[in-house]
């Protein structure tokens, strides 16, 4: 079978997910459906393939949306997250030394796979710079791919019980109700940031670039609304299929090393990050959603999508996904160079 046709076979399970869980009620359709369903049909050894740059040329749209979010006011409030930023190398050390010798010797994965299946950042960047670094990306693929799917699936279930979210309510207004210009100089900000911060090889392309490219537009007034509905759903369902795919010919010892490994690293950092969460929240520095979202280990594109369906503090949960994947990569060659001594 030809590619095209594998993509829309998988495209076609990603619909039907969709409507499954929108048909019964569940929260998250878009997100959740297809990541449900894709995975299921992986695990029976079906056949999927998600096209990378559509993959990617959806995940600008979230940035698009954390852009146009931003505001002068906004800006202003930034210096009072410092002391929350603060805890991110306190959060980062923290779990590296719950997470790092699970993998390295419980489940015996090298020490730079290990390294990278442990850090809690983006699936996608973490799968990047782990293979740039010499890891096994197969393992890295399923460990991450499991931490998200457990973590998503979770978080849902904990915003509607605590804070009574609608996660079926529509994440923004709709297509028809936005002016076409807007639209249009969206999909250049999201198409044109995602190429410059591709060029300036910047952590996270696919959304940084975007998103620093739509905060001038927006900061200068040329954007003035949020990205519609439907863009969000979209960006959802490929973000879904892309995470669901990544068990495509998983076999039984991949899933008692690494599926297992994914599940474990999963449990551990929701662990710790329910500790954080809980400090931030005790102590005052940020509302209890904002701080969930900030703090839970999910990829840095899954959350922002949370974030925006269920209204919570764009800025302050994207800066703090920023700020610990940019420590993570950073600080790997100085371990690696340790390591090795």
């Amino acid at each position: 079978m030809s590619d095209l046709l594998i993509q829309l076979k998988t495209y076609s399970i990603g619909a039907l997910g969709v409507f499954l869980f929108w048909y019964l009620g569940l929260p998250l359709p878009f997100l959740m459906g297809p990541l449900v369903l894709c995975l299921i049909t992986a695990l029976l050894g079906v056949e999927l393939q998600m096209h990378k740059w559509l993959n990617f040329g959806f995940r600008t749209v979230l940035g698009v949306a954390i852009g146009s979010s931003i505001t002068p006011e906004v800006i202003a409030s930034i210096p009072r997250m410092g002391l929350s930023l603060a805890l991110v190398p306190v959060f980062i050390a923290i779990t590296a030394l719950v997470t790092f010798p699970l993998l390295r010797h419980a489940f015996k994965l090298d020490k730079v796979t290990a390294y990278y299946g442990a850090m809690p950042g983006g699936l996608q960047d973490l799968l990047v710079f782990g293979e740039a670094a010499g890891g096994n990306v197969r393992a890295l693929s399923l460990i991450h791919a499991t931490r998200v799917l457990l973590i998503i699936g979770i978080a849902p279930l904990v915003i509607s019980h605590i804070w009574e979210v609608d996660l079926l309510a529509r994440p923004g207004s709709a297509a028809t109700d936005t002016p076409p210009m807007q639209i249009a100089l969206m999909i250049f900000a999201g198409l044109c940031g995602w190429w410059l911060a591709a060029k300036l090889k910047l952590l996270g392309a696919t959304i940084i670039g975007p998103m620093l490219l739509t905060t001038i537009l927006s900061l200068s007034g040329v954007i003035t609304q949020r990205p519609p509905a439907e863009m969000i759903w979209a960006s959802q369902f490929f973000i879904a299929i892309g995470v669901g795919s990544k068990y495509v010919g998983l076999t039984w010892q991949e899933f008692k090393r690494y599926v297992l490994a994914g599940i474990l690293n999963g449990v551990l950092l929701a662990m710790v990050s329910a500790i954080f969460i809980e400090f931030v929240v005790i102590l005052g520095i940020a509302p209890g959603l904002n701080a969930f979202l900030a703090f839970l280990p999910g990829g840095q594109s899954e959350m922002v999508v949370i974030a925006i369906i269920a209204g919570a503090d764009l800025t302050y949960v994207v800066l703090h996904h920023i700020l610990r994947i940019v420590m993570i990569v950073s600080f790997a060659p100085i371990l690696f160079r340790w390591f090795r001594r």
